[in-house]
């Protein structure tokens, strides 16, 4: 992700005004995207309508991103069998970069490359990691910015409730 100066600091400040992490209600539908996946395959966001998808946005360098990993891991293992699912978006420009976070951090959900940045811009990322909530429909619903220890609990509390609607 190319950052300029002017970004950094309205970044910065977005994290004072808020704190290190960020959790706001939306609405409208998520912007559809297809990305190569780690498995040689591309794969459609819209293609998971009909099931509770977490967009985890995540980048090799991010702190936070690594101590959320396997936390998010273990929320997929737990929720997936319900109809949940969780993609990895990776927006490192070195793909390597992200291999080798993912050999000492592996996980079992779909990872996916966004080199290129295009689908992070669709999605307007102001912090890493970043996660969006999407229901059955395809609608975001959450979007958490960055990570502190226990959010997993609110995302937990988010899928349960998205996966009794």
């Amino acid at each position: 992700m190319n950052w300029n100066a002017k970004t950094l600091i309205m970044l910065l400040l977005l994290l004072l005004v808020t704190g290190p992490g960020f959790a706001r209600e939306v609405s409208g539908a998520a912007p559809d995207f297809t990305l190569k996946s780690r498995s040689g395959e591309n794969l459609k966001l819209s293609e998971f309508r009909g099931e509770v998808v977490m967009i985890n946005f995540w980048a090799s360098w991010c702190g936070p991103c690594r101590q959320e990993m396997p936390l998010l891991d273990d929320l997929y293992q737990r929720y997936h069998p319900m109809g949940f699912t969780i993609l990895g978006v990776n927006v490192d420009q070195d793909r390597e970069a992200a291999l080798r976070l993912l050999k000492e951090i592996p996980v079992n959900f779909p990872i996916l490359f966004d080199e290129d940045n295009k689908v992070s811009e669709r999605y307007e990322l102001m912090a890493m990691p970043s996660t969006v909530m999407v229901d059955r429909d395809g609608n975001m619903r959450f979007v958490h910015l960055g990570y502190l220890p226990g959010y997993e609990q609110e995302y937990e509390a988010q899928i349960k409730a998205l996966l009794r609607e």
